[in-house]
């Protein structure tokens, strides 16, 4: 029943969204995974490997995040994941402010439908969406807690994006290390 209605509300928003990224995009990238989780993992935006697929998360970045998955004892089925723009943005630029606005009302209401304990964002960009005036390296491996409007209170765990670790190898402990604390903010 939770995954059709995620399904209805994929379709409705490709359908009415106005980002411009639509016309140089192959296809809307859908947030993918279990509908009832108690996490949501929050990415920037498609890249070309999920451009093609349709799903978030399957290039070298999402064969990390899985690796990571795996060291907590879960999987893509346990949780879903998300991006804060649903259509790549060409040659893998950053998102702009539009780009962003544009596909917000889509995010949000995947949350409101989902209702997670825990919010995970990868990245800058998905972090200062919700926290904004912070900067990750400064705050990475931390949770916050607060309240959103249209969404109520959410508690949100920072994290560096999975590509950062394939650029900066020391980056990659520092990742490893940060999630293995979303056991123990699942059990709070």
């Amino acid at each position: 029943m939770q995954q059709e209605k995620l399904a209805a509300l994929h379709k409705k928003f490709d359908q009415i969204n106005t980002s411009g990224l639509k016309k140089t995009a192959t296809q809307a990238v859908f947030g993918h995974g279990n509908a009832l989780s108690d996490i949501i993992f929050i990415g920037e935006a498609p890249g070309k490997s999920e451009d093609i697929s349709g799903k978030p998360f399957v290039g070298a970045s999402g064969k990390f995040l899985d690796e990571m998955l795996t060291s907590i004892k879960l999987s893509r089925e346990d949780v879903y994941i998300t991006n804060i723009v649903k259509y790549r943005p060409p040659e893998n630029r950053d998102p702009s402010k539009d780009e962003i606005a544009a596909c917000k009302a889509w995010l949000h209401a995947e949350l409101q439908l989902i209702q997670p304990k825990l919010v995970i964002t990868l990245g800058r960009y998905a972090l200062n969406h919700f926290i904004p005036d912070v900067k990750i390296g400064e705050v990475h491996g931390k949770s916050f807690t607060k309240n959103i409007p249209g969404l109520g209170e959410q508690t949100f765990f920072a994290l560096y994006h999975p590509a950062a670790a394939l650029y900066n190898g020391n980056m990659r402990e520092t990742l490893l290390k940060d999630f293995k604390k979303i056991t123990r903010l699942l059990k709070k």
